[in-house]
């Protein structure tokens, strides 16, 4: 339909033909609607789904790599922020190494080496 059949059309022939388109649309914006509320509680009910706490992913045992001299209780891995103690022993000059915890394999062949050096 072209404009020029629009100016030919009466009154009533164009008030019917927007009552229809109207209803038309209408219609169509109403599934519209219904169709985007349905996805949206999908969306809904897999975010709700999505928010429920999972559990953790097993990690191995890292066993701690530097030990407090004041306090042998007081560890770290390495991993992580620093503690508090090894960070105050670091700014008063010592070395992170200074701290490293030897595992029984290096104190092993450290053992070793000594013997050997003295025969």
């Amino acid at each position: 339909m072209n404009s020029d059949d629009l100016e030919l059309m009466s009154i009533d022939e164009l008030w019917a033909l927007h009552m229809e388109i109207d209803a038309v649309l209408t219609r169509k914006i109403s599934a519209e609607k219904r169709h985007l509320d349905q996805r949206l509680r999908q969306l809904g009910s897999g975010a709700i789904e999505f928010n429920v706490r999972r559990e953790r992913r097993p990690y191995p045992r890292v066993l701690p790599k530097y030990q407090n001299p004041d306090e042998p209780s007081e560890t770290w891995a390495g991993r992580g922020k620093r503690p508090r103690w090894l960070s105050a022993k670091l700014l008063s000059g010592k070395k992170l190494d200074d701290f490293r915890i030897q595992s029984s394999s290096d104190r092993k062949q450290r053992s070793a080496k000594q013997r050997s050096a003295r025969r």
